[in-house]
């Protein structure tokens, strides 16, 4: 047995699978051969053992990938292949992967796919009547329709075939996210105006919600490659219509230098939006300097929010948050209790940590001064402020 064969045999190690990818290069048929029997094993293990930690899942998503890459190179026999597609997703016990027929494509060629085809209509006709889409997950025979869909979906794309992408994305256009499947789908093919246009109907869709901001995001990505004069306009009405940080963030991206035109729009429909600072706090760790300067406009109270919103600037700008940070301290030290106490130690033991080594660093040793002798009368906020390490 080689080296790479007692591989198959210790997957719960995802070195083995580096080992795996880097005779690939030298050695594609071996690496095939070994990498099908890796994902067997693979499969058995993650059925049974504790994946908490997603290693083995990893591992067996990295086999996969590593199977479809090396089919071609290692030139499998389409016979066999197409024999190995079918088990893998209609006869073993695992149904947690997806494989993806249009990666074998090139490996089965014209003859293996159309061997692939009549296996998959074999499947398909024993099932007995085909159940509405949106229904299929009540048929005893759920996961094999499942399975027979993606399928579909992908053949279709593979064919290039537009009218069966929306046959077998968009079904019966019921919610926004099979709209921004089909989006996806065109994408794919290089169909990139009904990209755009499906993605539009997507964000237009009468049900809304998280699916149809979701599609706008991708509608933003679709219009920036391949319309980028249509890009503002996009971002717009994306804001109008959802107005929160992330969104304001993105439209502040494109429009660049003619920003200044646009903040007080953005900032009117931001101080109308009815969850307020809490679009904020959504967004504050992708966009932490929109955030910052977001929150000073409004005008924000919340000290919650504050403190987290410091956190996440610190990372931009630690010597400018000094005086939110003071802020805060004052505003815990104007309710006398012991928690109170300790959070502003803390808080004040972090400014000191910021402002070390710069000159900001006297200014903060003298707020602490400042304050011990303002609460001289208060023992046990003197002992908080002496337990944080504070002078």
């Amino acid at each position: 047995m080689t080296a790479l064969n007692r591989l198959a045999d210790k997957l719960e190690d995802e070195g083995g699978v580096d080992v795996l990818e880097r005779a690939a290069t030298t050695d594609p048929a071996e690496a095939f051969a070994v990498t099908q029997r890796a994902i067997a094993s693979a499969l058995k293990v993650i059925m049974r053992a504790d994946d908490s930690s997603g290693i083995i899942g990893d591992a067996c998503r990295r086999l996969l990938d590593l199977h479809a890459a090396t089919a071609g190179p290692a030139m499998a026999a389409p016979a066999k292949l197409v024999t190995w597609l079918i088990a893998f997703q209609f006869d073993q016990e695992c149904d947690f992967f997806p494989i993806d027929p249009v990666r074998y494509a090139p490996a089965l060629g014209e003859v293996g796919m159309a061997a692939y085809r009549r296996r998959l209509a074999e499947r398909r006709a024993t099932l007995g009547p085909e159940p509405d889409r949106g229904e299929s997950w009540r048929s005893p025979n759920a996961r094999d329709w499942f399975t027979i869909h993606s399928n579909d979906q992908r053949l279709a794309v593979l064919d290039r075939d537009i009218e069966a992408i929306i046959t077998t994305h968009a079904r019966d256009q019921r919610v926004p996210a099979w709209l921004q499947d089909t989006a996806v789908a065109f994408a794919e093919i290089g169909e990139y105006d009904l990209a755009i246009e499906w993605a539009q109907r997507a964000v237009a869709h009468p049900t809304g919600g998280h699916q149809a901001i979701t599609a706008a995001r991708y509608l933003a990505e679709l219009v920036a490659a391949h319309r980028p004069d249509a890009l503002v306009d996009a971002t717009r009405a994306t804001f109008d219509r959802w107005p929160t940080a992330g969104h304001a963030a993105a439209l502040r991206s494109a429009v660049g230098t003619d920003w200044p035109q646009l903040r007080e729009h953005v900032l009117t429909h931001l101080r109308r939006a009815p969850r307020g600072g809490g679009h904020l706090r959504a967004h504050h760790p992708r966009e932490p300097a929109l955030a910052w300067t977001l929150a000073h406009e409004l005008d924000l109270t919340d000290g919650d929010l504050w403190s987290r919103l410091l956190t996440a600037y610190e990372k931009v700008d630690a010597l400018a948050t000094l005086p939110m940070h003071t802020r805060l301290v004052i505003d815990q030290l104007g309710v006398a209790n012991a928690q109170n106490y300790r959070y502003a130690a803390r808080r004040l033991a972090r400014m000191r940590r910021l402002a070390s080594d710069t000159p900001q660093a006297t200014e903060v040793d003298q707020l602490i001064a400042d304050l011990r002798q303002e609460h001289r009368r208060r023992p046990r906020l003197q002992q908080e402020f002496t337990a944080a390490g504070l002078p």
